[in-house]
């Protein structure tokens, strides 16, 4: 299981230098990739363009560029620039976000993610291979065709020649057809609140030979399990409880499907009625301890073998802690 660094998006009122000098730490620790993600705040692919340039040997990862925010042939263009100017180390995540991004922030109809992601992946794949781009699908329609165009959109080819024809695609993705979806067309899966035990139940995958399951994990290093675990749980009740409205929460349907429909259920009640501390506290010991590694070194290396036996390849840490940094590396040792 190889160590990667999930450096996220820089929260409000932070700059992505301090993730950068993280995702430096990193590399220097032998962690083997670094990923940023993108909200509605930073976006990923600057943070990694000054990744790159400022380091010379960790992969890095979009986790997740925004399937919405960008178009298919844009995303081959810049997933086949990042890749020759880091010397071949760029990993393209990608995901269609959740409906309040997509239509709240883009603009774009929620429409049929599954559908989307897949013409997208297959259209991205098509130009890395710099194809002569024209496909005419349920989402996509390229050259554009409708009863608007023009008449003058031709068939093009990507002019740079990529570093590497086929460049990594990772899909991020919390329902089962999701994940099957992921495992069909994709060379990863990028899970987030990872059970290592209730995982494969959950979502119904079978292993693949070469296909990389990267789960981020949050990380607190701490000899107070207590401590560490309060350090989560407003996290996790915004996840579980408000991202997303009621009856339309992908990160509450999940914790459902690892048993805790109770649970789930309450601190979503609890966190939409505006009672976030209650919502908070209302996260058991239990749900922190699944999806996360907390505590002192011993404990974190005893719960490291569950994800070693649940098919993980990649471990992303999730922390704004250089020491945890520092202790991941030295347990994976």
């Amino acid at each position: 299981m190889r160590l990667g660094f999930y450096m996220g998006y820089a929260p409000p009122g932070t700059s992505p230098l301090e993730l950068i000098a993280l995702a430096q730490e990193a590399e220097r620790l032998g962690y083997d990739s670094a990923w940023a993600a993108e909200a509605w705040g930073t976006d990923a692919v600057t943070v990694l363009t000054w990744l790159a340039a400022t380091t010379s040997r960790i992969k890095i990862g979009s986790a997740i560029m925004q399937i919405p925010g960008r178009t298919p042939a844009n995303t081959a263009m810049t997933a086949a620039t990042l890749d020759l100017m880091s010397g071949g180390r760029f990993l393209l995540g990608l995901g269609t976000s959740g409906p309040q991004v997509v239509e709240g922030w883009h603009g774009q109809p929620w429409g049929k993610p599954i559908t989307k992601t897949r013409e997208y992946v297959q259209i991205v794949r098509a130009a890395l291979r710099r194809e002569v781009l024209e496909f005419h699908g349920d989402q996509y329609d390229v050259p554009y065709s409708g009863d608007d165009a023009t008449g003058l959109g031709k068939p093009l080819k990507l002019l740079v020649r990529p570093l590497r024809e086929s460049i990594p695609i990772y899909l991020a993705a919390l329902s089962p057809k999701n994940v099957r979806t992921a495992f069909e067309i994709a060379d990863g899966w990028l899970p987030i609140y990872f059970s290592p035990e209730r995982a494969r139940d959950a979502f119904g995958y079978e292993l693949r030979d070469g296909f990389d399951i990267a789960p981020s994990v949050n990380v607190v290093v701490s000899d107070d399990v207590e401590a560490a675990r309060d350090m989560l749980r407003p996290l996790l009740a915004l996840y579980i409880g408000g991202m997303g409205a009621r009856g339309a929460n992908f990160y509450n349907a999940l914790f459902r499907r690892y048993g805790y429909e109770a649970e789930a259920a309450r601190i979503q009640r609890l966190y939409l009625d505006g009672k976030k501390r209650e919502a908070i506290a209302a996260v058991p010991d239990a749900l922190v301890d699944d999806v996360s590694l907390v505590g002192p070194p011993e404990r974190i290396r005893d719960r490291l073998e569950a994800w070693r036996e649940s098919g993980a390849t990649t471990l992303l840490v999730a922390t704004r802690d250089v020491a945890s940094l520092r202790t991941m590396a030295e347990l994976m040792l």
